[in-house]
C-alpha cells in the first residue's frame, strides 16, 4: 500500500511515499549493515564449481595453461582479491592454471597471505612484475625473467604447448610466442566458462542483490528536493562499502534534463522536486557478483506527470515482453526477433543493449537491441546463465526512464532474481 502526505513546502502537492521500499533497510536497524548468513559450505561448493568450468573448457579448447590478469577472472578462478581497482590498470598479479598440474597464485609481492585458506589454490608465488612504474630501464630484464618462470612451469606439467590468455600486452606475449607457446584468447574462455551459474553462485548472487536493494532502499529515502546527485549516489557506495561489498563499475544516476541523453555520470546537479530520478547500479558486491539494477523514480516521491507515465509504461512494456520470452535453447537471432520493437519515436534515444549477461561483472552475452543487432551474431541463451534485461526510454525533449532486472534462466523460463518495487505510474 502507498501512503500519501502532503509536503509542508508545496502547497496541495500531493506526496507519495512507498512504504513497500523500507522493507528492503536491514531490519536490525537501518544505522547497521547487512551481514550474510551464508554458509561457508556454499561458498567452497560456488569456488569448486568456478575453478572446475574454467578448467572443463580448457579441455574443450585443448589449452595445457590458463594464464589470467583480470582481476575479475582471478576473483572467478580462486575467489581471491587484492587491491583490484589498482591490478586493473597496473597488472602486477597473475594466476596460472596447468591443466595437468597445480592452480598457481602469482601474488604481489608482500601480499602473499591474502590467499591463505582458499582451496583452490595449490601453490603461492612471488609474482615478476614487469611494470614500467617500478621497473623503469629494467623492463626486459624482468619481463624474460617472468617469461622463463611461466614456461618452466607450463613446460614441466603440460601436455602441449597452447596457453590461453585473457589480458596481456604486446612486449610479453611476444616473449612466450619466442618460447614455442601458442597464445589464445583467454577472455572468451573465460567468459565462456562464467556464463553458466551454479545454484551455489545464485545463492551469492541474490545475496549481492540484496545488499544493493537495501542500498537503493536508503536512495529512495533521500530522493528529496535539494539533494545532489552525487549526495543520492553515495547512500549505494555507502551500503555496499559497509556490508562487504567492493565497488561501482560507473557513476550512472542523474536528474531532470540530464536523464537525457543517457550516459552521464552524477554530478552536482541540484535536484528538483518532481523531475525523475534514474540510476543504474553496475555495483560489485560481496563474494564478488555484480548486481546490475535500474530504477526510476520521482524527486520528492511526488505523483509522476502524464508524460512521465508514458515513458515509465513503454519501459516496464518493454521489459515484461522480452522477459516473457526469454527460455533455454532460444538463438539469440530468435530472441532478437521476438523481441520488444521499440517505437520508432524513441529510437534515437534508445539503450544499446536489450540483455547481457551477469557474474561477477557484465558479461557475455552482450545481445544487442534490435535497431543495432547483427544477425550474424551467433549463440543460444542456456539453462543456468543470469541475464539482465535492460529498457532505456526516452524522446525529444523528456526525460529518461532507465528500468533494468537481473534474472537467471530456468528450464521454464526467466525468474527474477531483484525484487525491489517498480514505481505504481
Amino acid at each position: 500500500m502507498l501512503r500519501s502526505e502532503t509536503a509542508s513546502d508545496s502547497g496541495n502537492l500531493t506526496v507519495f511515499k512507498d512504504e513497500r521500499k523500507q522493507a528492503y533497510l536491514n531490519p536490525k536497524g537501518a544505522d547497521r549493515p547487512l551481514i550474510s548468513a551464508i554458509p561457508s559450505a556454499t561458498l567452497d561448493a560456488a569456488r569448486r564449481y568456478r575453478l572446475g568450468r574454467l578448467r572443463e573448457k580448457m579441455k574443450e579448447w585443448d589449452c595445457g595453461a590458463l594464464l589470467l590478469y583480470d582481476p575479475v577472472n582471478i576473483r572467478y578462478a580462486f575467489d581471491c582479491s587484492n587491491m583490484s581497482i589498482w591490478t586493473m590498470h597496473n597488472p602486477s598479479r597473475y594466476a596460472l592454471i596447468l591443466a595437468d598440474g597445480p592452480a598457481i597464485m602469482f601474488e604481489f609481492e608482500g601480499a602473499e597471505h591474502v590467499n591463505d585458506g582458499l582451496p583452490g589454490i595449490d601453490e603461492v608465488r612471488t609474482a615478476k612484475s614487469f611494470l614500467f612504474f617500478t621497473a623503469g630501464n629494467l623492463v626486459e630484464d624482468r619481463m624474460k625473467a617472468w617469461a622463463d618462470e611461466i614456461a618452466d612451469a607450463v613446460k614441466s606439467h603440460c601436455h602441449n604447448a597452447r596457453i590461453a590468455v585473457d589480458r596481456l600486452e604486446p612486449a610479453p606475449a611476444h616473449e612466450l610466442q619466442s618460447r614455442g607457446f601458442t597464445l589464445v584468447d583467454g577472455q572468451e574462455l573465460a567468459e565462456r566458462a562464467r556464463s553458466l551459474k551454479s545454484a551455489e553462485e545464485i545463492e551469492l548472487m541474490r545475496w549481492t542483490i540484496r545488499v544493493c536493494e537495501a542500498g537503493m532502499a536508503r536512495m529512495y529515502e533521500v530522493s528529496e528536493p535539494g539533494r545532489t546527485e552525487r549526495e543520492i549516489w553515495a547512500e549505494l557506495h555507502f551500503e555496499n562499502s559497509r556490508s562487504g561489498g567492493e565497488w561501482l563499475e560507473t557513476k550512472l544516476l542523474t536528474a531532470g534534463p540530464r536523464t537525457n541523453p543517457w550516459y552521464q555520470e552524477c554530478s552536482d546537479y541540484v535536484i528538483n522536486r518532481g523531475e525523475m530520478i534514474a540510476f543504474d547500479t553496475d555495483m560489485i558486491g560481496p563474494y564478488g557478483y555484480c548486481a546490475d539494477l535500474s530504477r526510476s523514480w520521482t524527486c520528492g516521491h511526488v505523483a509522476m506527470s502524464d508524460k512521465q507515465k508514458e515513458l515509465y509504461s513503454a519501459a516496464r512494456d518493454q521489459i515484461e515482453h522480452n522477459l516473457s520470452i526469454i527460455k533455454p535453447g532460444i538463438s539469440f537471432v530468435e530472441f532478437n526477433l521476438k523481441s520488444w520493437q521499440i517505437p520508432e519515436k524513441y529510437v534515437p534515444y534508445r539503450y544499446s543493449l536489450a540483455v547481457h549477461g551477469t557474474g561477477m561483472a557484465d558479461e557475455w552475452p552482450g545481445i544487442l537491441l534490435h535497431p543495432d543487432f547483427d544477425d550474424k551474431f551467433s549463440g543460444v541463451i542456456e539453462e543456468n546463465m543470469v541475464l539482465n534485461v535492460e529498457s532505456l526510454i526516452a524522446e525529444a525533449g523528456s526525460e529518461s526512464i532507465k528500468l533494468e532486472t537481473q534474472v537467471v534462466v530456468t528450464s521454464s523460463g526467466a525468474v527474477r532474481l531483484d525484487t525491489f518495487p517498480w514505481e505504481e505510474a
